[in-house]
């Protein structure tokens, strides 16, 4: 072997790992049944927003993977929360920090308690599920969305958002008490 052919194998070596880490999958946000590594239990939901997906472990080394919108850089939730609530067409108020952030955007809810009705126009979508951690309320949702271009994106105040016909279906899988890990 000659020099310069050790070397031109060694560098198309060296590259190949780069070259197969740009060739990634398309995003694709439609339910589907994948494999998972078999640590996590049976009916747990786990989330990574770095990836647009959420988990629904379904069997060991099985889930249902849906695509997610997730919350805009340091608006998000990350550790382990329970769903604790689950509603239908859930009515929907911005919270604080929301208002703060975005005054002309939510001026109507400034001083008062209003909330907006649930329904086809409402930000939460069809289904929410409401994460609590140690019995409090995080504030933090996986909901249906009016948005759904949303979807594989960081832009929401930080809830989890779903396509409304996926969160139904994701709302009749999973109980009160279910565990949620947002890595």
């Amino acid at each position: 072997m000659h020099r310069r052919t050790f070397l031109a194998s060694t560098l198309a070596v060296a590259a190949l790992p780069h070259v197969l880490s740009a060739t990634t999958a398309t995003y694709d946000p439609k339910p589907q049944e994948v494999s998972i590594k078999s640590v996590y239990k049976t009916g747990q939901l786990l989330v990574v927003p770095s990836s647009h997906y959420l988990y629904f472990v379904t069997a060991p080394g099985k889930a249902m993977r849906y695509g997610i919108g997730v919350g805009k850089a340091g608006l998000e939730f990350t550790g382990t929360a329970t769903i604790a609530l689950k509603k239908e067409w859930p009515t929907w108020r911005p919270t604080d920090e929301m208002i703060e952030r975005d005054p002309a955007a939510y001026k109507r809810f400034i001083g008062n308690t209003d909330a907006q009705e649930g329904g086809p126009n409402n930000p939460l979508g069809a289904r929410a599920l409401y994460l609590f951690e140690n019995g409090r309320d995080t504030y933090f949702r996986i909901h249906g969305t009016t948005q759904p271009s949303s979807i594989g994106r960081s832009v929401s105040s930080g809830c989890i958002r779903m396509i409304n016909e996926h969160v139904i279906d994701l709302y009749n899988r999973v109980p009160v008490g279910t565990v949620v890990t947002v890595l």
